[in-house]
């Protein structure tokens, strides 16, 4: 199968379930072989974990046709596929190249508009400088057409920009929140729901509103009350609404994050592995979140198959968050799977090739799974010199009024203290004791606690934990 059909396999082996339940709706095939291949396709797409063999005796032919039927069905209804066409329209347009058939098309847009669209904005900007383009060469019949859309569609026009504009400011409040627990960010909920609801506003707007309304949702625990709107999107992609494969992994990365909070470790796991089927900007975000809840999960193979499949990413990433992410992630699969003298040797080019980066952004994520590395094996010195070279108990001190804080670092840091020899049992275990009870036992934090009692025991002095 892999021989005959390999492309083919390849090719629905990174289709979307959303992507296949569009096609099964509107699908008008007569030939009852080609419905069978799609339905066969639409099973695999959801079956994540599993996969089905085509059947080898259905003429190869009629594969490779209903690959080309699927794409060209997609890509009809990609609004990314269609804002890259409008940009090369607005480009040659201003640089007076325009081609016969664009020009077609453009017009044929304006005749058939139905608003909104999901790239309103950019549609409507193209319209504008085509209007002058229309003008200038005296051809008063396009020209009418395209005026007379821009002044009917002017008010949507400015109501979509102002919008725009004011999501941006929005966005300050709500990030810093979920960055730094500082600022509020909850009296933007009602009105960021007002526009993802409101149906006659375009469709990047809308779907701008619903990801702040995630992070709102995420920094208040209110976790019920954004599934409601993904619900509603689920149905919206089903019917092929404002639909790309990079806003549809960009919705199965959210669902991960909203059901892993929820801790519904399947659920997130299946939507993670639907997101990591698209390599874009985002693909790298995606694989840390998914690696981190099958670590959770005990995955500890999976985890790092899929870290290691990520390496080029990781790699050629300019975003120091992800890349640094990714580092954590992959020194404690390493670890969880055995591997202490890589991780050790990963750990270590990693921090002096990205010290500023680490310092700047991730520290406690990444100094929480590198100390461990070297205490497991058994570079206590060197874990003693590191926490004193770039203060970390004085950094963690001011960091640990943040949500979700665990006082991993003041345990590794007296854990290296107490093998060195430099603290007693009783002030060891008297730390312990004080760190353990500050963590809330149930909900995420205890769990993400309880992972790494597990992984520092065999350093532990005989019976603590229990």
């Amino acid at each position: 199968m892999r021989n005959r059909l390999h492309k083919f396999t390849e090719f629905t082996g990174q289709l979307l379930p959303h992507e296949t339940a569009y096609l099964l709706r509107t699908q008008q095939l007569e030939d009852p072989e080609r419905l069978a291949i799609l339905q066969r396709v639409d099973l695999n797409c959801r079956q994540v974990e599993q996969f089905t063999p085509y059947d080898l005796a259905i003429d190869k032919r009629k594969y490779h046709h209903l690959q080309k039927w699927i794409q060209q069905r997609l890509d009809d209804i990609d609004v990314d596929v269609f804002h890259e066409w409008l940009l090369e329209a607005e480009r040659r347009i201003m640089t007076d190249s325009i081609e016969t058939k664009d020009e077609k098309k453009l017009l044929k847009l304006v005749r058939h508009y139905q608003h909104p669209s999901y790239f309103f904005m950019k549609f409507y900007e193209v319209l504008k400088h085509y209007r002058h383009f229309l003008q200038i060469r005296l051809r008063y019949q396009d020209h009418r057409l395209v005026n007379d859309f821009l002044i009917a569609h002017a008010t949507p026009f400015h109501q979509s920009k102002e919008c725009y504009d004011q999501l941006h400011d929005i966005t300050q409040d709500v990030v810093e929140q979920y960055a730094n627990q500082s600022n509020e960010s909850e009296q933007w909920q009602d009105l960021l729901e007002n526009v993802f609801r409101n149906e006659n506003m375009d469709g990047l707007n809308r779907y701008l509103a619903l990801v702040r309304l995630t992070f709102i949702g995420f920094n208040y625990h209110n976790y019920d009350r954004v599934l409601v709107h993904f619900d509603y999107l689920d149905q919206s992609f089903q019917g092929g609404r404002n639909y790309s494969r990079r806003i549809l992994a960009n919705y199965y990365g959210n669902r991960l994050l909203l059901h892993s909070q929820r801790r519904e470790y399947e659920k997130a796991v299946y939507y993670g592995l639907l997101s990591v089927r698209a390599r874009n900007y985002d693909y790298l975000f995606y694989v840390n979140n998914l690696a981190a809840v099958q670590l959770r999960l005990g995955r500890q193979q999976e985890a790092l198959n899929l870290l290691q499949s990520a390496k080029d990413a990781a790699r050629t990433t300019v975003n120091p968050h992800n890349r640094i992410g990714y580092t954590a992630f992959y020194l404690e699969a390493l670890i969880r799977n055995g591997r202490l003298a890589q991780a050790l040797s990963y750990g270590d080019s990693y921090l002096r090739a990205y010290r500023k980066d680490i310092l700047r952004y991730r520290w406690h994520l990444f100094f929480t799974v590198y100390l461990q590395v070297l205490l497991l094996q058994d570079h206590n010195e060197k874990a003693l010199k590191l926490i004193r070279q770039f203060k970390l108990e004085e950094k963690d001190r001011s960091y640990s009024v943040k949500a979700g804080y665990l006082p991993t670092i003041p345990i590794l840091l007296d854990l290296a203290r107490w093998r060195e020899g430099l603290i007693d049992n009783d002030t060891f275990y008297r730390r312990f004791r004080e760190n353990k009870n500050a963590v809330q036992e149930n909900g995420a934090s205890g769990e993400r606690f309880a992972a790494f009692r597990q992984t520092i025991a065999v350093l532990l002095p005989e019976g603590i934990l229990k």
